[in-house]
């Protein structure tokens, strides 16, 4: 889609930039921006960092239903939020600005948050008569916490990043430089450990018969060519070189 933007693609330094561009509409997420990032997944699959972000003056205004069945988008929707917690790399959220409705739904879906301090994160919904899915409250309360979950949607209260930062939301207050910096040095770390160690914080809370993929990723990683490799380096003195096998 023309509306997301892609820069440094996974290549060099496996760090991918995915960024929502529609300023015009402070990156309110159309239909054909989820289409986008749902392409933007798939050419994603094999970074080894991704940040996530939103083109100036917004991180993400909300959802704009026009043109479309609001089942379609749902739908849609849960595809690209759940799109976001399957790729194996971390995701890095970069925020500057708003992120309303929408934006709030996939600043809980990354595994990490940089935030300036003048970003904010709110959920509307009580302010324009909706209830958001299940899927999303759990979401926000695993993320958030349930305290500051109830405020965001019980209250409709707004949310400071430095409040958020402050509270272990965002991990760290900075820019989109600074994100994809700290990308950078997560591409380094090895792959297969920060995949393993993902999927076991997305089953937090699920039937424990799922530990079993958790249990696969540990063996995967313990008998890993990354895994001598990085007992080798520490034995050497020098930086591991892994190499996600």
């Amino acid at each position: 889609g023309g509306d997301i933007g892609e820069h440094e693609r996974a290549g060099h330094g496996g760090v991918a930039v995915v960024t929502l561009d529609r300023p015009e509409r402070r990156n309110a997420v159309d239909h054909p921006t989820l289409l986008g990032l749902l392409d933007a997944l798939e050419e994603v699959a094999d970074a080894r960092a991704v940040v996530l972000t939103g083109a100036p003056p917004a991180f993400c205004a909300g959802a704009d239903l026009a043109g479309v069945r609001e089942d379609v988008f749902s739908a849609d929707l849960r595809r690209v939020l759940t799109g976001f917690t399957a790729l194996p790399a971390p995701v890095v959220a970069a925020v500057d600005g708003p992120a309303f409705g929408a934006g709030a739904q996939l600043v809980a879906v990354a595994d990490l948050r940089v935030a300036t301090p003048r970003s904010t994160v709110a959920v509307p919904a009580a302010k324009l008569g909706l209830v958001i899915d299940q899927w999303t409250v759990e979401r926000f309360a695993h993320e958030f916490g349930r305290s500051i979950t109830r405020d965001l949607l019980m209250a409709a209260s707004t949310y400071s990043a430095e409040r958020l930062h402050a509270a272990g939301v965002v991990h760290r207050l900075g820019d989109l430089g600074d994100a994809i910096a700290w990308a950078h040095e997560l591409a380094r770390l090895a792959p297969l450990s920060i995949a393993g160690h993902k999927l076991a914080l997305e089953r937090l809370g699920a039937p424990s018969a799922v530990d079993d993929d958790v249990a696969a990723a540990q063996r995967r990683a313990w008998a890993s060519d990354d895994a001598a490799e990085g007992r080798q380096a520490f034995l050497d003195k020098r930086p591991p070189a892994f190499r996600g096998r």
